[in-house]
């Protein structure tokens, strides 16, 4: 089985600072990196780190060599990824003391994928395989079509969220996942609860608080733990997460399994500092999890 991402790949700048800054404030950073970056890039880090075999569907700039070198190194194939002659997608990431983030984003790339190239990589897909999707990127809807009419599972993150881009991918998802904002923010533009939303299945996630995984047709709950630890830098957690979450479904796994499989790995990556080069391995993370409480 394999999962195919369609998403974003972006250079992550990130700057350590005494809290976030406020409007008009002035501050020195005490730490600067750079390092890979990008929900869609995170996710496929996830779900490889994971143990599934990924393939990501995506654009760079001519800058952005180094970051298909690093997915290729985290397990991701990259035999998808086109260089377009625009600026690489990248982002501003200010890290408080805290492990709280404030983000500044410019899709660049991420935003001129080919059309035809998705088409390719996924007519090469069957039932059993997976789709996820962000809303970094172009290509969304055309994607998420195709990849139902071949029967593959599609999972789609609303972030960062647009009620119209959700909307419109909406019949073609086979589980929507959000945070806590996203969730309300959806369900009142549409005028529906969470129940009624016209999904398969929703993950609701609630950082600190853990997760919910709803099965909207038989009408089920399933929580998952938490795990508390403590934090150092937040980024990429709830990417982390759903890339593992997909990768234990897609793997035959149960929910409460994959909820519990994903939520270790968010865990532990909130203790590291980075997004895409700081998500662990399954071995880490199944380590981890012996150490927990099973219920």
């Amino acid at each position: 089985m394999m999962i195919y991402c369609l998403g974003s790949i972006n250079a992550d700048h990130f700057y350590r600072l005494p809290h976030l800054p406020a409007p008009g404030e002035t501050l020195a950073a005490s730490a600067y990196t750079r390092g890979l970056g990008g929900k869609g890039a995170n996710q496929s880090v996830g779900a490889a780190r994971a143990g599934a075999r990924v393939a990501h569907l995506g654009a760079v700039g001519a800058d952005g060599a180094w970051m298909l070198a690093r997915l290729e190194a985290l397990g991701v194939d990259c035999q998808s990824v086109v260089t377009l002659d625009v600026a690489s997608g990248h982002a501003m990431i200010a890290v408080d003391e805290a492990g709280e983030n404030a983000i500044v984003l410019y899709p660049g790339a991420n935003r001129e994928i080919p059309l035809d190239m998705v088409a390719d990589a996924l007519r090469e897909a069957g039932s059993g395989d997976a789709l996820i999707l962000q809303n970094e990127t172009n290509a969304q809807v055309e994607a998420a079509r195709f990849a139902q009419e071949q029967g593959l599972f599609v999972a789609y993150s609303a972030a960062p969220f647009d009620a119209a881009a959700v909307e419109a991918v909406l019949p073609f998802v086979s589980l929507l996942l959000l945070n806590e904002v996203e969730a309300s923010q959806l369900c009142a533009a549409l005028g529906v609860g969470l129940s009624d939303l016209p999904v398969p299945a929703v993950c609701v996630t609630r950082g600190k608080d853990g997760a919910s995984y709803y099965d909207l047709r038989a009408g089920t709950e399933t929580r998952a733990p938490v795990f508390p630890v403590e934090p150092v830098d937040t980024t990429g957690a709830g990417d982390t997460f759903a890339g593992y979450l997909v990768a234990g479904l897609t793997e035959g796994l149960t929910v409460a399994d994959a909820l519990r499989l994903a939520s270790g790995a968010a865990a532990l990556k909130v203790t590291r500092a980075g997004t895409a080069d700081a998500i662990p391995a399954r071995a880490e993370v199944e380590t981890f999890l012996s150490d927990q409480p099973s219920a």
